[in-house]
């Protein structure tokens, strides 16, 4: 950080004392980080968040007063601001609900709150409050109402329709969000399988799956090692395994492998994107939506180099950027959108799977950008 870069301003709001102290204690050992201040429930942090104008909020959601829901909705209608929830896992259901009414990304406490454990979180905390800086306010005021889906999709061109069997999505920071929005789109007859890599901590998947499911046309759930993708059913890989697809193109299997210490993202969205490329070759469908960092860049080169079809969210809609930046700047993306975009993309360019005899040849097509 140089002298010219103003510190990142956080506000910490959490009912314990305990969580006040230490989250403060951890946050300031980072050099880039300025706690203005702490606040003990939603009431006392809204006031705060009001006066002292923060950069980003951490937020405990179980509060007197005024809990983090309450405290959610009358922020983001009078100064939108992005939100860390710091929730436990019992939490997850109200973690979900927390990232509906605005919350850009969440990180799971120590089932032991008031303990040293509290410590492990730090460098995830530390690495979200960063790039939620980077988010656009005006983009987190319009994010609990994004846009419906699109209508039916219009024809594609048999020259752009180059795959269809598979389609694999890679999300992180915003994710929650965006992927509901994006399988919103998909028609209840959706005839392909969809597998998902959204970097998230472990125990949380399968209620976001389940919470999906309720909603989503499609049958979402979280993904078991060796079972079949089936055409409408989304497998979301579980938090804390990497996803991988394995076998053959006519009898591929979901393959499960825990993630080790060192990994940079787990799940792994390149690893997914590779795998499918590997087995569905031009027949893959590749999308990377809004995250931070640059997983999936390798991914959608690779299902290039196999002549499938990638596609990134656009910078109108992503919540961060990052992950739809890095994959555009490979040159290997075919369609950019935004996220309420991207499925009549997906749909337009599967909707002949079933039929067709054979793929097309790699590299026979010609980019679109929507």
């Amino acid at each position: 950080m140089t002298e010219t870069t103003p510190k990142t301003r956080v506000l910490v709001i959490d009912d314990s004392a305990y969580n006040r102290r230490a989250l403060r204690r951890m946050l300031e050992e980072e050099a880039a980080i300025e706690v203005v201040d702490t606040a003990r429930d939603g009431e006392e942090g809204l006031k705060k968040a009001l006066d002292l104008a923060p950069d980003v909020i951490t937020l405990d959601l179980e509060m007197p007063k005024m809990d983090g829901f309450t405290f959610l909705r009358i922020l983001m209608s009078r100064r939108p601001t992005p939100v860390i929830v710091v929730s436990g896992r019992a939490e997850d259901q109200n973690t979900f609900l927390a990232m509906e009414l605005g919350a850009v990304d969440f990180v799971a406490k120590p089932q032991n709150q008031i303990s040293p454990e509290l410590y492990a979180i730090r460098s995830d905390l530390v690495d979200k409050i960063m790039a939620a800086r980077s988010v656009s306010i005006d983009r987190l005021a319009r994010l609990p109402q994004r846009p419906a889906p699109a209508p039916p999709p219009q024809a594609v061109s048999p020259a752009e329709r180059k795959a269809g069997r598979l389609v694999v999505v890679g999300c992180s920071t915003g994710g929650p969000t965006a992927l509901p929005i994006l399988l919103a789109g998909f028609p209840p007859d959706f005839g392909v399988p969809v597998v998902v890599a959204q970097h998230m901590p472990p125990g949380f998947t399968r209620s976001f799956a389940e919470r999906m499911n309720k909603t989503c046309p499609l049958t979402v759930r979280e993904a078991e090692h060796a079972e079949e993708p089936k055409p409408g059913h989304v497998l979301i890989a579980p938090g804390g395994f990497h996803m991988r697809l394995k076998g053959s193109r006519e009898d591929a299997r979901i393959h499960l492998e825990r993630g080790v210490r060192g990994d940079r993202y787990v799940p792994s969205v390149d690893a997914l994107c590779a795998s499918a490329a590997e087995l569905f070759g031009p027949e893959t469908v590749g999308v990377i939506l809004t995250g931070m960092g640059d997983d999936g860049r390798e991914g959608v080169k690779i299902i290039k180099q196999h002549g499938g079809c990638t596609m990134a969210e656009s910078q109108e809609t992503a919540v961060i950027y990052g992950m739809p930046r890095e994959a555009m700047r490979t040159g290997a993306v075919d369609v950019q959108a935004p996220v309420y975009r991207l499925a009549e993309q997906i749909v337009a360019r599967c909707q002949s799977a079933q039929t067709r005899p054979a793929a097309r040849p790699a590299g026979d097509g010609a980019a679109v950008r929507g």
